[in-house]
């Protein structure tokens, strides 16, 4: 059968540099750091006592005292993201078959922060359990991808994928197969996350996977410099309007970009840590461009995972010089987790946004907060370091890899 064009039609982002779409790109290509003091829960007694939180955050300004009561965080992000990408494509929700417009949604934790606040009430309360009767339906990781279709009577496909930082490429790259299939016209898709709080902060520290760079929080998302410490937490939520191609060009919808091809791997290695040798980013960034049907040198820019942890880093630049060889000289690479903090599952949403925004400005955001480059890292390649900086580009690949080893990247053009 013909596989049908996917395009993108709609964006929205809640970030903790930029609370709207306009924000969140003039702070990427600005170069601002997202990272601050937690205000949420008292830090006293962690070892980690800043991340990249949505700064100012007030639920009244978004949602009824009723509405709030059934939604966790996460929940909450994801109908901010979505309602800014629902106006932004401009899709006439009146006159559309809703039949024909599905919702898959990323999301690796889910509603932490409500599971959390219940057992510390269970525990205050000597163990009697007296659970909100809101308690699982609003922590079960699908439930944002059901507000969502509920708020919108959207009645085709509905699910969460969940693949740890991977969640919501992984939800991306499903919904472009249900569109190209012909299985439905327009796709909600992205991420969402809300786990900066005492289980979130506590739970990372434990592993020793973020920074404890608590006097200067601004510098501590420092992906590639020799004396990066680990990632900086951050919550927020993208949403993605996906649309078959013909039926967004005869509704005249402003279309951002093609989505070419999506990719998926596992490292099959180790529970936290990626594959020394970059084995399983190698083969999913080739999976991607094997299903886009594009040369690797077609390849501009690359938003990599890049999340400033000791292996990862030294992991995901190996993989790129596999598999773009000499052309990995000639690509700009930067990791915008140096501005935004490490938004978990739903990373992959926010930097395939940066990514589009990157195609339709032509400008590669930076990768701040570069001080000493790790001598382990090839100082050949563009980091785009400190400085965003102008280039035309085509086509860009985003990539994200989540604990559990699992990898997955999509691809981008200029229509």
């Amino acid at each position: 059968m013909e596989l049908k064009r996917v395009v993108v039609t709609g964006l929205g982002a809640l970030t903790p540099i930029g609370k709207n779409l306009d924000e969140f790109w003039t702070s990427l290509i600005n170069g601002n750091s997202g990272a601050g003091p937690i205000t949420r829960f008292d830090t006293t007694n962690f070892k980690t006592k800043f991340a990249c939180e949505i700064k100012n955050y007030d639920w009244k300004n978004h949602f009824n005292r009723k509405e709030v009561k059934r939604l966790d965080l996460f929940s909450q992000y994801a109908l901010i993201a979505v309602k800014e990408a629902l106006e932004d494509s401009k899709i006439d929700l009146q006159s559309i078959d809703l039949d024909t417009i599905g919702v898959i949604w990323g999301s690796g934790i889910g509603g932490i922060d409500t599971f959390t606040q219940e057992i510390k009430n269970y525990v205050k309360n000597n163990e009697i359990p007296k659970f909100n009767p809101f308690f699982i339906p609003k922590m079960i990781s699908d439930i944002a991808a059901g507000h969502i279709s509920m708020k919108y009577n959207l009645r085709g496909p509905n699910y969460t994928t969940v693949s740890a930082c991977a969640s919501s490429t992984n939800a991306i790259i499903d919904a472009y197969n249900n569109i190209r299939l012909g299985l439905a016209k327009v796709f909600v898709s992205g991420g969402s996350e809300a786990s900066i709080n005492e289980a979130g902060v506590a739970g990372f520290n434990a592993m020793r996977a973020i920074s404890v760079r608590n006097d200067d929080p601004k510098t501590a998302s420092r992906p590639f410099d020799v004396d990066r410490d680990g990632f900086v937490m951050g919550d927020g939520a993208g949403a993605i309007i996906l649309e078959e191609y013909e039926h967004a060009k005869n509704r005249g919808a402003k279309i951002y970009a093609e989505l070419l091809g999506g990719g998926l791997s596992a490292d099959a290695h180790h529970l936290t840590a990626p594959h020394p040798e970059g084995l399983g980013a190698t083969k999913v960034m080739q999976n991607a461009i094997k299903d886009a049907n594009i040369k690797y040198s077609d390849v501009d820019y690359i938003n990599v995972h890049g999340t400033s942890t000791g292996l990862g880093d030294i992991a995901e630049t190996i993989a790129v010089k596999t598999v773009f060889k000499e052309h990995a000289y000639k690509l700009s690479i930067s990791s915008t987790k140096s501005m935004t903090g490490h938004l978990l599952g739903a990373a992959g949403a926010v930097e395939s946004i940066a990514a589009i925004l990157a195609i339709k400005y032509g400008i590669v955001p930076p990768t701040i907060n570069q001080f000493n480059l790790d001598p382990k890292i090839d100082s050949k390649l563009d980091f785009t370091f400190n400085k965003a900086k102008k280039r035309n580009i085509n086509i860009s690949l985003s990539n994200t890899f989540g604990f559990g080893g699992h990898n997955a990247s999509v691809i981008f053009s200029k229509l």
